[in-house]
C-alpha cells in the first residue's frame, strides 16, 4: 500500500512539474478563440501534444540544405524532422515553435512553418 501512494504522489509531482513551464498570466487574454483552439490542439507528427499558447513561441526562421533554423535565446538551431508539422495550417501567418529545457539542452518538440497547409 505504501508503494502504491509512493508512486500516485511521484505522478502527481511529475504532472505539476510538466504543466508548470508554461504560464498564462492574462497576457493571451485577447487572442481569439479560434487561435487559441489552434494552440491547444496542435499535435507533433509522433502524436505529442505541443502543449499550449504559452508554450508556443512566434519566431523567425530560415531554410538550409534541407532542414529548418529558428533563434531560440540567440541561437540558431536546427529543427528536428519529428518536430515538423505540415498538415496543422497555420492562422497566424508567422512561425511557431515549442521547446523546453531539459539537462541544460533545448529540446524542440513542435515547430509549425509560417506557410504551413
Amino acid at each position: 500500500m505504501r508503494r502504491l501512494v509512493q508512486v500516485a504522489l511521484l505522478g502527481f509531482v511529475s504532472a505539476l512539474t510538466g504543466a508548470a513551464l508554461g504560464f498564462d498570466h492574462g497576457q493571451y487574454d485577447n487572442i481569439s478563440p479560434d487561435i487559441r483552439a489552434w494552440f491547444k490542439s496542435a499535435t507533433a507528427p509522433n502524436g505529442v501534444p505541443c502543449c499550449d499558447i504559452s508554450d508556443g513561441h512566434r519566431t523567425d526562421y530560415d531554410y538550409r540544405d534541407g532542414a529548418y533554423w529558428v533563434p531560440i535565446e540567440g541561437q540558431w538551431m536546427a529543427v528536428p524532422e519529428r518536430a515538423i508539422i505540415r498538415d496543422h495550417g497555420n492562422p497566424i501567418g508567422q512561425a511557431v515553435v515549442w521547446y523546453a529545457h531539459h539537462r541544460g539542452s533545448i529540446i524542440i518538440s513542435c515547430f509549425v512553418p509560417a506557410d504551413a497547409v
